[in-house]
């Protein structure tokens, strides 16, 4: 039995805190071959995870909020902002599930966010990810001020 508690819910998030990218994961699944992968994803504010969507081959996403904040993010195919939720365990939604091929990324919004990721297996790391042309990538000198215009477009300013 795998048992997701505070502490190892704190553990995590204060690894994520002490991360160069502001961001961690901690994985249950045994391996990457696993059909289903699961793993807690801390994130702290400042962190970016550039656009990305999942398909070729095709995967359902979903992020459950555990800790903290997040805003996750949904755009067509030319980065214009079509959906969002704000995840946060004291009000708000608890969940989105992302279909296949959405482009999509989230920005935490308070310390101490932590979600609980589930995503189709198995994980390759060359062929998970499709990142977006239209966006920043990590590490790039841009990368926060586009988070910056998209929390200002939503009215999420930080």
């Amino acid at each position: 039995m795998i048992k997701l508690t505070e502490e190892l819910i704190r553990t995590v998030s204060d690894k994520a805190k002490a991360s160069p990218r502001k961001r961690t994961n901690y994985n249950f699944h045994k391996n990457y071959d696993d059909v289903v992968q699961r793993l807690l994803n801390a994130a702290e504010p400042g962190t970016y995870i550039q656009p990305h969507k999942h398909e070729n081959p095709d995967k359902n996403e979903v992020f459950i909020i555990l800790n903290g904040s997040v805003v996750v993010v949904e755009f067509d195919d030319n980065g214009n902002v079509i959906d969002h939720a704000v995840l946060d365990p004291a009000h708000g939604v608890r969940a989105v599930e992302i279909p296949p091929g959405k482009w999509h990324t989230f920005i935490t919004l308070k310390p101490g966010s932590v979600l609980y990721e589930v995503k189709d297996g198995p994980y390759d790391e060359k062929a998970d990810k499709h990142f977006a042309p239209w966006a920043p990538a990590e590490g790039a000198p841009d990368a926060q001020e586009f988070n910056k215009k998209i929390l200002e477009k939503l009215d999420l300013n930080e």
